[in-house]
């Protein structure tokens, strides 16, 4: 059990501070401090003994000089099981220091400010901090190195029941934290000195891409029984990484990926909506006055790709919905709370995941969106536009009626979800028919159309929305026999013509968007 008797205390995060330093103090820790930390404890009447009086060297350089010193350095490098090392330690007067309380400047958030120039970015670049962390992380087995104000009533605790120590596994363990703290704040460091173009101006992308992620989790498996998985955070905050799962089996690969698309989705309306996702896919969705509607709705639109599907809501699951839930099988159900009375009800389906994420910033946030390929990482930004009714072109001889231009706006929000080449059918807020993922545009109008009338909907006045342009008139020719009244598409081929003729001919209406919304997965 490590003894705790001195700590140096020197924090940018000064939250819980205090009360740490003078709890410490009444376990008799004697406490050396920096700046404006030190100021924040002896003004609140926490006795410290400054650095630069423990040292006999001034700060220097505007403060940049602070720590850098062997009698803080050997305090903290200095093994205590190794008799050269002590001997040196009482040759040179240099006391063992058991706990570092270090956090850094702020870098990430000083750079993240509108006008943040390079200068003020140097100056809030940490040296002593981190030096500090290392030193004290690489002998995790004499001192006990806190990087995360969270962290302090842990070790108080421990040094509450072992009368002032901190246990091996709790000191290795905050090593290991204050290791990955120095790693995010060098990469931060990099990722923005890497990003500055020969005219100081920030680029989209630096020529250095550092990623810390923290793992959540370990799966069962990957996509498949034979593939190995993990669930990491990012540190963006929000998403399925923080939700909270009431009940049901661990996440599974599949689980946490469909989820995140059904939210994203549900998260495109303002109105209560919900829907159905299968393998990446949304096969049923709707709007409605309520959630209930919604969710009846929704189901409706696909029950039969449905079964074993992820079901999410855009707004807190209520009893009445949770019901009629129960009586279907479905993997998960996601909403942003579940009503207690609700999760009473999905208790009786003891396998069922269900879990309650935040109130969807994180799928309204922009940010990065990765994926890994052999050799490389794509980076790209979320797709987080929609394009605004007032921004459409009408193409078309017709434009579309009041009610066919609520339904367009509709089944575009929804295209955007579905794996490309899209194509959705859908009418007063439900979808109807959804082709996803075909080679040809034609095909996946055809699969949309032919899911439509198995499931005995009827085409006759429907919307039709293409996630990309149609390259041939075949696609519309075939959507308008089918009974298509209004179409929405991005517009760009060379063909425009010939398939606005194709509208045209039919009298079907026209909408081109200008903007393209591929999901290749």
């Amino acid at each position: 059990m490590g003894e705790i008797n001195r700590a140096l205390i020197s924090v940018s995060d000064k939250r819980g501070v205090v009360e740490f330093a003078r709890r410490l103090r009444d376990f008799g820790v004697e406490i050396l401090s920096t700046g404006g930390t030190a100021k924040a404890l002896m003004a609140d009447g926490v006795a410290v003994q400054e650095v630069r009086d423990y040292t006999g060297f001034p700060e220097l350089l505007e403060g940049r000089l602070k720590t850098l010193h062997p009698k803080i350095h050997g305090g903290l490098l200095a093994k205590r099981d190794n008799s050269d090392h002590i001997r040196q330690m009482a040759e040179h007067g240099i006391p063992a220091i058991d706990l570092l309380c270090v956090n850094l400047y702020p870098f990430a958030e000083t750079i993240a400010r509108a006008g943040c120039n390079l200068e003020e970015a140097i100056e809030h670049i940490d040296i002593g901090g981190p030096t500090l962390l290392r030193a004290g992380a690489k002998n995790w087995e004499g001192v006990t190195v806190l990087v995360d104000p969270d962290d302090y009533t842990t070790v108080l605790q421990e040094m509450e029941k072992s009368h002032g120590g901190v246990g091996a596994n709790t000191r290795f363990r905050l090593a290991t934290k204050a290791f990955a703290h120095t790693a995010r704040y060098d990469g931060a460091i990099a990722n923005y000195l890497s990003s500055l173009g020969s005219d100081g101006n920030r680029t989209a992308y630096p020529q250095t891409l550092s990623l810390q992620v923290e793992k959540v989790q370990d799966l069962r498996y990957g996509e498949n029984p034979h593939q190995t998985a993990a669930f990491y955070r990012d540190g963006s905050g929000g998403g399925l990484a923080d939700a909270h799962q009431w009940q049901g089996k661990a996440l599974s690969y599949n689980n946490i990926g469909d989820g995140d698309a059904a939210v994203a989705l549900v998260m495109e309306f303002a109105e209560p909506a919900c829907c159905v996702v299968k393998h990446g896919n949304p096969c049923g969705v709707a709007v409605g006055p309520d959630l209930l509607s919604a969710y009846q709705r929704a189901w409706a639109g696909d029950p039969v790709s449905a079964f074993g599907g992820i079901l999410a809501c855009n707004r807190p699951l209520d009893a009445q919905t949770a019901e009629l839930m129960c009586g279907q099988f479905v993997e998960m159900v996601l909403a942003p709370a579940i009503a207690p009375d609700a999760r009473s009800i999905l208790a009786k389906k003891k396998n069922l995941r269900v879990l309650a994420f935040d109130d969807g910033r994180a799928w309204r946030r922009g940010g990065w969106d990765y994926k890994r390929v052999r050799g490389g990482l794509l980076v790209q930004d979320f797709d987080q536009t929609m394009e605004a009714e007032a921004d459409w072109k009408v193409v078309s001889e017709r434009a579309p009626t009041a009610q066919e231009a609520r339904d367009l706006a509709f089944v575009w929000r929804v295209a955007k979800y579905v794996r490309s080449n899209a194509i959705v059918y859908g009418r007063e807020g439900q979808t109807i028919g959804i082709g996803a993922g075909q080679m040809s545009r034609v095909d996946a109008a055809k699969c949309g159309a032919a899911k439509a009338l198995d499931l005995g909907f009827e085409l006759h006045g429907a919307a039709l929305a293409s996630d990309a342009f149609f390259p041939f008139r075949d696609g519309v020719d075939a959507a308008a026999a089918a009974g298509v009244k209004a179409i929405i598409q991005p517009g760009g081929s060379i063909r425009d013509a010939e398939v606005i003729a194709s509208a045209n001919e039919r009298g079907v209406a026209m909408i081109f968007t200008g903007v393209r919304h591929f999901r290749h997965g």
